[in-house]
């Protein structure tokens, strides 16, 4: 089993940055495709950024110029530095992350989410 823990959620000023984190354990072997989603109140949830194992990233429209996506292999941890943030952005943010374990299986995590908030 693989378990994700986000971190760095908070309050924040229109126009400030945050960084996110999303630490992954367990029995990893590797991990493909690690993600961010993102749901706001009252809407479906959305992806926010993908990034893959050799770094190839993609980013929705809405995030494109503000946000980005990063990973050390190394930690098992993906990160979303967002800039430039404005009211829209708030939501909860979700890491979402694909590979195997030791034991050969595939694993679909996802973490618990972390509350952003942006607010004057």
């Amino acid at each position: 089993q693989v378990q994700l823990v986000e971190s760095g959620g908070g309050l924040v000023q229109p126009g400030g940055s945050l960084r996110l984190s999303c630490a992954a354990s367990g029995s990893i072997f590797s991990i493909n495709a690690m993600r961010w989603y993102r749901q706001a109140p009252g809407k479906q949830r959305e992806l926010v950024a993908a990034i893959t194992s050799g770094g190839t990233t993609n980013y929705a429209d809405s995030v494109k110029g503000r946000f980005t996506i990063s990973r050390d292999n190394a930690k098992n941890t993906a990160y979303l530095q967002m800039n430039s943030l404005n009211p829209e952005d708030t939501a909860v943010y979700y890491c979402n992350a694909q590979g195997l374990i030791v034991a050969g299986s595939i694993f679909h995590s996802w973490g618990q989410g972390t509350q952003v908030t942006v607010s004057s």
